[in-house]
């Protein structure tokens, strides 16, 4: 099952997708918000020519665990491409995700420039990979 993964902000949106096993997320770019109309056109194409099952969205949640503003955000842009591409979205915490990318990256010896290009696509990746290891049957 190929899922696709979003983690999106107010100007990006970093994208991944699984393997054809859902298995192992990947990155597969970031994508430059627009408006609403457009960028859920753009990602739902997107999730149909991949061909995915599923799409995975991280949620900012607020430190203490509430949904804030950009909660509510980021919940409306995934449920017009849910509703677009016709296919079922889950939400992953993604609290601290980017911290964790920039750390990966970092200790990886990437550029301050590298980073900053290859962040929201690499937030996307743990998102996603976080979802697939959770719900990954067991053996």
């Amino acid at each position: 099952m190929r899922v696709l993964g979003l983690d999106i902000g107010d100007r990006r949106v970093g994208i991944a997708v699984s393997d054809e096993t859902g298995t192992i997320a990947g990155p597969h770019g970031v994508y430059t918000r627009r408006s609403l109309p457009e960028d859920a056109a753009h990602l739902a194409g997107l999730a149909q020519k991949l061909k995915a099952e599923a799409i995975v969205v991280g949620l900012p949640l607020n430190m203490d665990g509430t949904e804030g503003e950009q909660a509510r955000r980021t919940r409306g842009l995934a449920q017009a491409v849910a509703e677009e591409a016709r296919l079922p979205v889950h939400y992953v915490d993604e609290r601290l995700t980017s911290a964790e990318a920039n750390r990966a990256m970092i200790e990886g010896g990437l550029s301050r420039r590298a980073r900053r290009e290859q962040s929201d696509a690499l937030s996307a990746v743990l998102i996603l990979q976080a979802w697939l290891d959770r719900t990954k049957a067991p053996a």
